[in-house]
């Protein structure tokens, strides 16, 4: 295993390196954001400051602005290089959340994210932090991989006896658990699967976009070789399959 501040410090490296080339792998991100900029379509949010916390290029904050009209995002991230690809205009700050939130000038109306919160440590308090930061009556919209994902990946692991170098995520459960029940207003976990010739192949969008980065140190070309011919969801086509299982929460202070 990777020491703490040496893993975060990569997950940002790489996240930097990708960001040219993030848009056009991130398929699976842009599906989540259009999917959880829906949901808040329907929320009573009020206009003010809206945050989309670890925004990447902005996918989410795009799809917000796109169901909001007249309403613009702050997009917040601890890259760079990510920052630079949002369109001319926008608001960003540059950020790491894993220090917190910064101070606002005014308290922030919806504070959403995608794909972001299962990189920080301890993502179930981080969740708590973002929730106590709103004021009475203002929302946070989440969206992110969770425990259960990657059935297949575990399972060909299991069976080659080569270890899963997936990233671990978290507990569904226990991302809520110290959550006032009350406040919950939405809480599902949705099912996403992507098909490819090879494990190398099905994998490869993770790490073109960034993505790729784990605590674990990689496997070799003979390990991988190994898990592919123990990959339990093949088609008839010879393709194998890869399941995420993605929680969206949407939350009312």
């Amino acid at each position: 295993m990777r020491d703490s501040p040496h893993w975060q410090q990569d997950v940002l490296h790489e996240f930097s390196r990708a960001a040219p080339s993030y848009d056009a792998h991130a398929r699976l991100q842009r599906a989540v954001a259009w999917r959880l900029a829906a949901l808040c379509q329907r929320l009573p949010i009020r206009r003010g400051l809206w945050v989309d916390l670890g925004s990447g290029t902005g996918l989410l904050a795009e799809a917000l602005e796109a169901l909001h009209p007249g309403q613009r995002l702050t997009r917040l991230d601890g890259s760079q290089a990510m920052l630079t690809m949002q369109p001319a205009g926008s608001a960003t700050l540059l950020w790491r959340l894993q220090d917190g939130l910064p101070p606002w000038q005014e308290p922030p109306r919806l504070l959403a994210s995608s794909f972001c919160l299962h990189w920080l440590e301890q993502p179930d308090l981080q969740l708590v932090h973002w929730y106590r930061a709103l004021a009475p009556g203002d929302w946070l919209a989440v969206a992110l991989p969770v425990e259960g994902s990657f059935p297949q990946w575990h399972a060909a692991a299991r069976v080659s006896g080569e270890r899963c170098s997936a990233h671990t995520f978290p507990n569904p459960q226990d991302l809520v658990a110290n959550l006032p029940v009350e406040a919950i207003q939405h809480n599902r976990c949705y099912r996403f699967s992507q098909q490819a010739s090879s494990a190398v192949s099905l994998l490869r969008p993770m790490r073109q976009i960034g993505a790729g980065s784990s605590p674990c140190t990689p496997l070799g070309v003979g390990g991988w070789r190994r898990l592919e011919r123990c990959w339990p969801d093949r088609n008839s086509n010879g393709q194998i399959r890869l399941t995420w299982l993605i929680q969206i929460l949407l939350l009312r202070r």
